[in-house]
């Protein structure tokens, strides 16, 4: 099959056609903690694009709440609504948007187990952090990154649309 330089694959092969993996070499605990550290956990680009749009609406609100439960990225305190701004990865959706049949599919490789449970443990936390923040009166309002990368106006619509509804 031939490609444009730098043009993507359109399809990906179902999973079960792929090839034996190989086992990755193991890597240099310096170079993983490196990689590790340059993911960012606020003032990503999806979440900075979200900000700068709800700003240009002329809503007003806080970043980085550290007085709420889990901290929500973007919080408008008098109408109390929280906004948590979840990377597909981190927070357990990404396996759909990377063709796998289920979240367990996605880990066919080495240290699973750990990513496995590291994975839903986030996925726990977020839905103790939702129940919390209700329980305490708070609207909560979850955005994935690839939504707001997709649909920044839509997004934006409906964090919106929740602030100016009470």
């Amino acid at each position: 099959m031939t490609r444009a330089r730098g043009a993507r694959r359109t399809s990906k092969a179902p999973p079960e056609s792929k090839a034996p993996q190989r086992r990755a070499a193991a890597r240099d605990p310096a170079v993983t903690s490196r990689i590790m550290s340059a993911v960012r956990s606020r003032d990503t680009r999806p979440e900075v694009a979200l900000r700068s749009e709800l700003h240009r609406r002329g809503l007003r609100f806080r970043k980085d709440y550290r007085g709420l439960e889990g901290r929500p990225d973007i919080v408008f305190v008098s109408p109390r609504v929280a906004v948590f701004v979840d990377g597909d990865y981190w927070h357990g959706r990404s396996w759909k948007q990377r063709g796998f049949g289920s979240f367990d599919e996605q880990f066919n490789h080495r240290n699973a187990a750990f990513w496995r449970d590291k994975l839903e443990r986030n996925m726990n936390r977020d839905r103790g952090v939702t129940a919390c923040l209700r329980a305490q009166g708070w609207r909560v309002l979850r955005v994935w990154e690839s939504d707001i990368l997709r649909d920044l106006e839509g997004a934006a619509n409906r964090v919106e649309r929740m602030v100016r509804t009470t």
